[in-house]
């Protein structure tokens, strides 16, 4: 894992990088930045780990339905959609400069496109692949089979935990994959890169 060149690919790529050593350096950077605003989030492993949610609901309005569950958990995740401020993470990064991410219901992957004032990708270094080739690969037979079954779905990949079956179970959550190959255009984006293994 290079992240020097993983810096210097996203930024090339239009991004704002951070690199922090810690997840307290780098919340302690988020909560001083972000005040008054509508904050959020997409539902990450890695998002749920920083508490960044808690933190950052002290100074402003923060929508996450990474708490609700069926009919709520989608009335929420819309509203989440409808703010100036958007947290998600990544299943995937390729030292090349790619984002890759994985989705079920489509929230995360939305909220990371189009509508929001400024997006931010936080993840540890332990997404970070040589090539797209092995982000995506990593986004489909690490990342998915193991989010699967924290979610306690009933998938092949969650049930053996190995890899990628491209089954057609209704809990599938390999919906949509999403690369996002340059920053989207009219959107801030920033990159907070933690130098932990955060997430899955």
């Amino acid at each position: 894992m290079n992240y020097e060149k993983t810096i210097k690919s996203l930024k090339s790529n239009g991004y704002k990088v951070l690199y922090f050593d810690d997840s307290v350096e780098a919340s302690n950077h988020l909560v001083s930045n972000i005040n008054g605003e509508t904050v959020g989030f997409g539902d990450s492993a890695t998002l749920e780990s920083l508490g960044l949610a808690e933190l950052l609901s002290k100074n402003n309005e923060v929508i996450d339905p990474s708490t609700y569950s069926g009919a709520e958990f989608i009335e929420v995740a819309k509203k989440a959609l409808l703010t100036t401020i958007f947290f998600t993470s990544v299943n995937g990064v390729a030292e090349t400069g790619e984002l890759v991410n994985i989705d079920g219901t489509g929230n995360r992957v939305a909220g990371s496109i189009f509508g929001h004032k400024k997006i931010y990708f936080v993840f540890g270094t332990n997404k970070i692949e040589p090539t797209l080739e092995k982000a995506i690969w990593r986004a489909r037979n690490i990342a998915a089979p193991q989010n699967a079954k924290r979610l306690g779905c009933k998938t092949p990949c969650a049930v053996k935990g190995d890899r990628c079956y491209d089954c057609s179970s209704a809990d599938r959550i390999c919906n949509t994959l999403n690369i996002h190959l340059k920053k989207m255009s009219d959107v801030e984006a920033e990159i907070i890169i933690i130098n932990e293994n955060l997430g899955i």
